[in-house]
């Protein structure tokens, strides 16, 4: 997962509302949102390292993964970040403790930010300086950076959902569509605006847009999470290099 934003509102229906784009090679193999049948789990699933970026648990729990541009520190024998979610999503502790309990060991892993709530608290954690982050109520999102760093596609989603989210209380309310739409915006960044991630410009061009389009790589899943008190609505766009390959809605 490559941007996620979401309106974090502890104290109402709908206590978290989060959008987010995954992005990965196409010759990944890959199984859109589904129910998983070893787990308690609604998430896609990488079928090759077994875990997942995005998905729900039982009583309302969310995990979500980013990975961190850093291409000093990559190591291909690193663990596969994946399971820190689909490890979340199976547990029932607290989200406090789960990512108190994986501190010590994320330096095992390439870095990541992982966002989790467990029913009741929404946190982050990101793995560079091992550093727990509190959410605040509002919006806030994430990108291959800490927390609300403000690249320029997190910057334009946050300020897209934030209009969505204000909107709603009028009688003619955009739909999910338009949220879907804010996922789908695929232009480049001005050069000027671009972060410096050590990657060659025209590289950083293309991963600057919130949809990406390349040859071998692009945004593979974009997903709508709306969890209420009792009950969740999912819904997920797959995409390879040829376009929209289908889309799932859950009920939960």
């Amino acid at each position: 997962m490559c941007l996620i934003a979401w309106n974090w509102q502890p104290h109402s229906d709908l206590p978290l509302f989060l959008v987010a784009n995954r992005d990965e090679y196409y010759a990944r193999p890959t199984l859109p949102l589904h129910a998983w049948t070893d787990a308690s789990i609604f998430a896609g699933k990488d079928l090759q390292a077994g875990g997942t970026w995005l998905g729900l648990g039982p009583g309302g729990r969310l995990a979500a993964l980013t990975n961190v541009r850093d291409f000093l520190n990559q190591r291909d024998s690193a663990p596969s970040r994946g399971a820190l979610v689909s490890a979340f999503l199976n547990s029932d502790v607290s989200g406090s403790a789960y990512l108190q309990s994986i501190m010590q060991d994320s330096a095992r892993y390439n870095p990541f930010n992982l966002l989790v709530y467990d029913g009741q608290t929404l946190l982050g954690f990101e793995s560079q300086g091992a550093r727990i982050v509190a959410m605040q109520p509002g919006i806030s999102a994430v990108s291959n950076a800490g927390f609300n760093t403000p690249w320029p596609k997190l910057v334009a989603l946050k300020n897209g959902l934030q209009r969505w989210v204000e909107q709603q209380a009028h009688p003619q309310a955009p739909g999910s569509d338009a949220l879907f739409d804010l996922l789908a915006h695929d232009q480049p960044a001005p050069d000027a605006q671009l972060p410096n991630t050590g990657i060659p410009l025209e590289r950083e061009r293309a991963l600057s847009s919130a949809f990406i389009r390349s040859e071998d790589y692009g945004t593979r899943a974009s997903s709508l999470f709306m969890l209420r008190r009792n009950s969740a609505r999912l819904i997920e766009r797959s995409f390879d290099a040829q376009g929209c390959r289908g889309e799932v809605s859950l009920e939960i």
